[in-house]
């Protein structure tokens, strides 16, 4: 049967895949999925940019809008920028690339650097610091809708 099937000759019930799958320790959705759909990827350059109030850095779209669930940033901040307190729904997940970071989430105060991952509850007012001499990087990841919806309170 397995090989009526590897080579076109038979059509297997769902219950056969479901069995393959077992046996390969794989989820029946592998033997669904359309394999000829290509990577999508979206260039540096092409990166959709967000405006930025002068002089307070830059941030673009790393995932260009593509992705289904989550919108990913890369942003820069000059030392001494702060974003000023705001919330949005769902989390707010931060890796620092370079420089250094303070995060403020009600009583809670967090310096991160270059390498270190903060999360913070984006439904919380909150607020980050570029802290230091240098400037700071860091690739920022929300949930699909929460970055737009963005409302602060300076």
């Amino acid at each position: 049967m397995l090989s009526q099937v590897e080579n076109d000759k038979a059509s297997p019930s769902l219950e056969t895949l479901a069995s393959l799958a077992g046996a390969l320790d794989v989820p029946i959705a592998w033997f669904l999925l359309d394999t000829s759909v290509a990577p999508r990827v979206v260039r540096a350059a092409e990166r959709p940019r967000r405006r930025m109030p002068r002089g307070s850095g830059a941030m673009t779209q790393v995932d260009g809008g593509i992705a289904r669930d989550i919108a990913i940033f890369e942003g820069t901040m000059p030392a001494g920028h702060r974003t000023g307190f705001h919330e949005h729904p769902g989390d707010e997940h931060h890796i620092v690339l370079s420089g250094r970071v303070r995060f403020t989430q009600g009583e809670s105060v967090v310096d991160a650097g270059a390498g270190d991952y903060v999360l913070l509850d984006g439904t919380l007012p909150h607020d980050a610091e570029a802290i230091g001499d240098d400037p700071a990087r860091l690739m920022i990841v929300y949930p699909r809708g929460g970055h737009s919806e963005l409302t602060r309170r300076d």
